[in-house]
């Protein structure tokens, strides 16, 4: 994997092989951060990265100047790879061990950014409490908006917030703004 912009642009990253995961492709990268670049000065939010993997996501809200990243994932050694390659960098990252549900639980404070990429395989049911919880929470800023990247499989236009759907290959971007 690879830092597509900013202060680490072009920075392999190599993650062990062993982790489960699913890194997002470049051209999904490209295509949301070309989206979300236009709508949001980077070095004044704050973001959320929800199953958050080998932290790739994070690394380019980093690499853009964020100064503030919350990275959230429930395998102990995606945790750890994150943190380290986080230090290495240099990057504002705070590391989460902990199930995405259960940190919306938890959560306290606002976000203008919560990015979540749950395993595809995961239920309509199951992928549905992630925009309710964030929005019976209120955990998006008043200009915020959450984006879940999943499998084109997967219909979400029926959940509340969601605004619009962009699909890249066999990926589906999802936008969701609070009302």
């Amino acid at each position: 994997m690879r830092i597509i912009s900013g202060r680490h642009r072009g920075k392999r990253i190599v993650a062990p092989k062993k982790l489960p995961v699913r890194p997002t492709t470049d051209m999904v990268k490209e295509a949301l951060f070309n989206i979300l670049h236009n709508s949001y000065s980077f070095e004044n939010i704050r973001v959320l990265d929800l199953y958050a993997g080998t932290g790739n996501i994070s690394y380019e809200f980093a690499s853009r100047g964020v100064p503030e990243i919350i990275a959230v994932d429930a395998d102990a050694r995606c945790a750890h790879f994150i943190a380290t390659t986080a230090k290495q960098l240099e990057a504002p990252i705070q590391v989460v061990k902990l199930d995405a549900l259960r940190y919306l639980e938890r959560a306290v404070g606002r976000y203008d950014i919560i990015f979540a990429d749950p395993p595809y395989d995961l239920p309509l049911e199951e992928m549905a409490k992630i925009p309710e919880m964030v929005f019976e929470r209120g955990l998006l800023t008043e200009e915020g908006i959450l984006v879940i990247e999943h499998s084109k499989h997967l219909k979400m236009e029926a959940l509340p917030g969601q605004t619009e759907s962009r699909k890249y290959g066999g990926s589906v971007l999802s936008f969701f703004e609070p009302k």
